[in-house]
């Protein structure tokens, strides 16, 4: 039976830093973002179903993120049709990475907003990836783009790592990569002894 191991955290705590190392160790990870930019690639299984509500997101065949953000911005019934569409096919392409790896004992699931949609019932447990508060705020702000409004409405959108780290079954702290590969690796043991 495959251990299904929710993995997610806040912006800027490490989350795919920490989904590498499960990699590194031979576990399938399965990445939501990166299914959802191949989703919308062309030829994705998304881009019909979006571009039928959206049109203004088509592009080359395609759906172009910006252009999407820009049809559903400042409108909640927008985002909540595009949910509506992409959720189910995001679930069935989490499914289908599951369905891949039967002998595996590990399937990690990178899912940032796992607590927010409530995908912690379809785990057998959580993980939650976490750093001091300035540590997290440095990595974000370096990133191309980033500005303190824009770091602050997102993580208004993100549950406060309290509360995530509160209901997690393992805490992997990045304030220090050995210190989270020493959290990843006892993880898989804790899970390899269960099987």
């Amino acid at each position: 039976m495959t251990f299904r191991l929710g993995l997610t955290g806040s912006i800027g705590m490490g989350k795919s830093t920490t989904a590498q190392m499960f990699r590194d160790m031979g576990h399938p990870v399965w990445d939501a973002d990166e299914a959802v930019h191949r989703l919308y690639a062309p030829g994705g299984a998304a881009v019909d179903p979006v571009a039928a509500v959206f049109p203004g997101a088509l592009r080359d065949g395609g759906i172009d993120r910006d252009a999407l953000k820009a049809a559903i911005a400042g409108d909640p019934a927008a985002l909540d049709r595009l949910s509506a569409i992409v959720h189910p096919i995001v679930a069935a392409d989490r499914e289908a990475c599951i369905t891949r790896h039967p002998d595996a004992p590990l399937v990690v699931l990178d899912i940032p907003l796992l607590y927010e949609n409530g995908y912690e019932t379809q785990m057998d447990g959580v993980a939650v990836v976490s750093a001091d508060a300035e540590t997290q705020r440095q990595r974000v702000m370096a990133r191309p783009g980033m500005t303190a409004d824009l770091l602050a409405l997102i993580l208004s959108r993100q549950m406060p790592d309290a509360q995530k780290r509160a209901r997690a079954d393992w805490i992997i702290p990045t304030d220090s990569m050995d210190a989270a590969r020493r959290a990843v690796e006892n993880i898989v043991k804790e899970i390899e002894a269960r099987a």
